[in-house]
């Protein structure tokens, strides 16, 4: 049988969690689940009380607006224009039932069938598989060594069929904050060749630093090249309510309105009413929450020193996530699946993020560490510096 579904790969976090199936931990080895980039905690108590009001209001329990509430639509495009030093105007937002239907929203809007769309490797592995099942070509764009897109590579990669370059910063896995620079030539480029920025800023909130992440929004008809994409999910913990935006053109919004309408008809009524109660009121918090992140990415940075003489490298540190090359004589799907079934942690391989037999995703891991404790991260450490694994030749490849 073909089908849509079937012309892409299984979801990797699943597929994952069925290395446990069967396995039996010690007690002194509890699981460390790092595979999945999504808080666990529920939202702060002030937020699931508004919830909690907002359950009496009948308006929470039928559709609403295609695109999403107006006042948060309004909201988002007040705090947008006050963070970017731009302007976005309530008619170029619209509400998504979270950042991944934020993504398949876009694309059906900007793109035909066969149509191709640059994507960097490693990749965020549902933008991979939503380009396979909506018969897009994707095409990989490589990274460097600092794991930036490389853009003297995308101009080549270019062609007729071409519709859009994607970007996802901080990055999804490798962590790395794309400098103004990357982000602001990757928009020149697009717009030279009249095609369509989608940049991914699911993970903004937990940047290093408190600067605007780009200028592109303060640019002049910045709406025909850029379209923005944002979760709620992990900045409030809102992920089951699964709520999203997107920033774009006025002019596309009848395009995502067709689309939300016959996947979703509207985002979560009670998920878009939390999601203004937090940019409302909740800006300190989410500060705090940062700067959480930001002392687990610092445990993992002092705890590199630990597994580095085993000849383990950290390629990437920033958001929610770590990203390392292994040094065993294995690839890292190999790898992974070992650390889960052998020492209990269960992390993700570059395998899952890189086009098959990529060379670079099989001695790459991804850490997600947003749900791990400095302690956690510690010990994590501790079970793979115990590791006695075979090392590849030196200068090798798994």
């Amino acid at each position: 049988m073909s089908t849509r579904t079937n012309a892409t790969f299984p979801s990797p976090i699943p597929a994952a969690r069925r290395w446990l199936e069967g396995v039996t931990l010690p007690p002194d080895c509890p699981l460390i689940n790092v595979s999945q980039a999504a808080p666990m905690a529920a939202p702060p108590a002030p937020m699931i009380d508004a919830m909690a009001q907002a359950l009496g209001d009948t308006a929470t329990h039928v559709y609403g607006p295609d695109l999403g509430l107006p006042a948060l639509r309004t909201e988002v495009a007040k705090q947008w224009s006050r963070a970017y030093g731009g302007h976005v105007s309530a008619d170029q937002v619209a509400i998504t039932s979270g950042a991944n239907h934020a993504f398949a929203t876009a694309i059906a809007a900007l793109c035909d069938l066969g149509d191709e769309v640059l994507l960097p490797v490693p990749w965020y592995f549902n933008h991979k598989m939503w380009l396979d099942m909506a018969g897009m070509r994707a095409v990989p764009l490589p990274c460097d060594d600092a794991m930036l897109p490389d853009l003297a590579a995308a101009q080549a990669l270019i062609t007729p069929r071409t519709k859009a370059i994607v970007m996802v910063s901080p990055n999804n896995p490798t962590g790395v904050e794309y400098p103004p620079s990357v982000l602001g030539a990757a928009y020149d480029l697009a717009k030279a060749h009249g095609l369509t920025l989608i940049l991914d800023e699911t993970y903004r909130d937990f940047r290093s630093s408190d600067a605007p992440p780009h200028d592109l929004l303060t640019r002049p008809d910045w709406d025909r090249t850029l379209v923005q994409i944002y979760s709620f999910s992990k900045s409030y913990r809102l992920t089951g309510h699964r709520v999203g935006a997107l920033v774009a053109r006025a002019d596309l919004m009848g395009s995502f309105e067709t689309f939300i309408d016959s996947v979703t008809i509207c985002p979560s009524q009670l998920g878009q009413r939390a999601a203004l109660y937090g940019l409302q009121t909740m800006g300190d918090w989410v500060a705090e929450q940062r700067r959480d992140i930001q002392a687990r990415a610092k445990a993992i940075r002092h705890a590199m020193p630990r597994i580095a003489p085993m000849g383990w490298r950290l390629l990437g540190l920033g958001a929610y996530f770590a990203y390392l090359e292994h040094p065993f004589d294995a690839p890292s799907d190999v790898v992974a699946k070992r650390l889960a079934q052998e020492v209990g942690i269960l992390a993700l391989p570059g395998t899952m993020f890189t086009p098959e037999g990529d060379a670079r995703g099989s001695r790459h891991i991804r850490i997600a560490f947003a749900n791990i404790d400095a302690p956690t991260i510690a010990a994590m450490f501790e079970r793979i510096a115990r590791l006695d694994w075979p090392l590849a030749p030196q200068g090798g490849a798994a």
